[in-house]
C-alpha cells in the first residue's frame, strides 16, 4: 500500500504550512504567514475538485497525527500545440516540500511519482518545474532536464 494519497480539503491548512516551509527554505528566513488566511478559501475549493486541473499529493507525517510529512502540487495547463506536444497539454509542478523532520525518506519522490502518473492520465505530453539547487538531483533522477528558457515574472 502506498503512503501517498491525494490531498483533500481537510488537508488545506497543512498544505499551506508545507508551502510556507518551501518558501522559507528558498529565502532562508521565516516569512510572514498572513497570506494563508486569504489563500485558504481558494485552496479549499481547488482541493474539492477531483476532476479539475489542480492536484496535490501528500504523505501523512508518521510521528505527528494530523500533520503532513510531504507535499507535491501540480496543475494542468493548455498551451497552443507544437511539435512534440500537438495537444498543448502541459503539467506544471510547484510546491514540493517535505517537513524538515521527515526528510531523506523518499516521501517527495513517492509524491512526484503519483503526480507524474496523474499528469500522464490527464494527457500531458510535458511537465515543467523550477528547481532549487537542493531539489535538482531528485528531478534529474526522475528524468527532468534543465532548459535554457529563463523564467520572467510580472506582478499585477
Amino acid at each position: 500500500m502506498s503512503l501517498v494519497r491525494r490531498a483533500v480539503p481537510e488537508d488545506a491548512p497543512e498544505v499551506l504550512r508545507l508551502r510556507q516551509v518551501m518558501i522559507d527554505s528558498m529565502v532562508s528566513s521565516d516569512g510572514p504567514t498572513e497570506w494563508h488566511a486569504q489563500s485558504l478559501p481558494t485552496l479549499l475549493a481547488r482541493l474539492s475538485e477531483p476532476d479539475g486541473d489542480f492536484a496535490a499529493f501528500v504523505v501523512d507525517h508518521p510521528q505527528r497525527p494530523g500533520a503532513l510529512a510531504a507535499l507535491v502540487v501540480g496543475t494542468i495547463e493548455y498551451r497552443i500545440g507544437r511539435p512534440g506536444n500537438p495537444e498543448g497539454i502541459v503539467g506544471f509542478v510547484f510546491s514540493v516540500a517535505t517537513d524538515p523532520d521527515a526528510r531523506r525518506r523518499g516521501y517527495a519522490r513517492a509524491c512526484m511519482d503519483d503526480l507524474l502518473d496523474w499528469f500522464r492520465g490527464r494527457g500531458a505530453a510535458q511537465v515543467h518545474l523550477t528547481a532549487s539547487a537542493q531539489a535538482a538531483p531528485l528531478y534529474a533522477s526522475l528524468g527532468f532536464k534543465p532548459k535554457p528558457d529563463p523564467l520572467m515574472e510580472l506582478g499585477l
